[in-house]
């Protein structure tokens, strides 16, 4: 109010006591830290994680398992599951999925010899992952890599990208880099993701020079 009853000192300072006071005779406690959550230690334990935590910025619903075989050598991740892969019942279905099997088939590949998983695995609300999300789903990728232990990654899509290259897609590509863990060291490529294929036929000759990349002195 501007206008009052009772007369007052505009310039003095405010008595009004502190949202935290410090208990009479001890200094206020500062808040605790934020502990990130434990990770399973093993790949079979965090699979089941990823399909049941609650601490997962992701819906619990529509979550999808992982495709193939950690042991094949080549592990692949996406973003997310698609819309109507829940559905489905497995990632990369429908269209996409086509797409995505006929780039395996191009380096001689298919799903049950590559290990397949998401950074996310449930589809999130506007199909985009924000900066905030991907944060913590990134570290939980990146443990994933280092139990999987694969010999070549390839990442489809930016945020894949970002996490395990250090930049946007578009940065990413046409070099491949080196992920560390404390289980040795993985190759990355990135290339783009098949829906995005989709959309922009005219780069699939350039998707096929990142396979090419990646598969050099790759075992089968």
């Amino acid at each position: 109010m501007i206008v009052g009853d009772e007369p007052r000192s505009w310039l003095e300072e405010s008595k009004t006591p502190a949202k935290k006071a410090a208990v009479k005779g001890k200094a206020a406690a500062p808040d605790a830290p934020t502990q990130p959550v434990q990770l399973p230690g093993d790949l079979e334990g965090l699979r089941n994680w990823l399909l049941t935590s609650d601490a997962i910025g992701a819906p619990e619903s529509g979550r999808l398992d992982t495709i193939g075989d950690p042991a094949s050598g080549l592990m692949i991740l996406v973003d997310m599951p698609d819309r109507g892969d829940a559905e489905a019942g497995q990632l990369l279905s429908g269209d996409t999925g086509l797409l995505f099997d006929r780039m395996l088939a191009a380096i001689g590949r298919d799903r049950a010899s590559t290990y397949i998983a998401t950074l996310s695995p449930a589809r999130i609300t506007g199909g985009a992952i924000d900066e905030n999300s991907l944060e913590g789903l990134a570290r939980i990728a990146r443990h994933h890599v280092s139990l999987a232990q694969p010999e070549r990654l390839l990442v489809m899509g930016d945020a894949p990208s970002r996490v395990f290259c250090g930049s946007s897609l578009n940065e990413s590509r046409g070099s491949q880099y080196n992920f560390n863990h404390d289980g040795g060291t993985v190759s990355v490529t990135a290339t783009f993701h098949p829906r995005f294929l989709l959309q922009q036929p005219r780069l699939k000759a350039q998707s096929w020079k990142d396979l090419q990349m990646m598969t050099e002195g790759m075992t089968a």
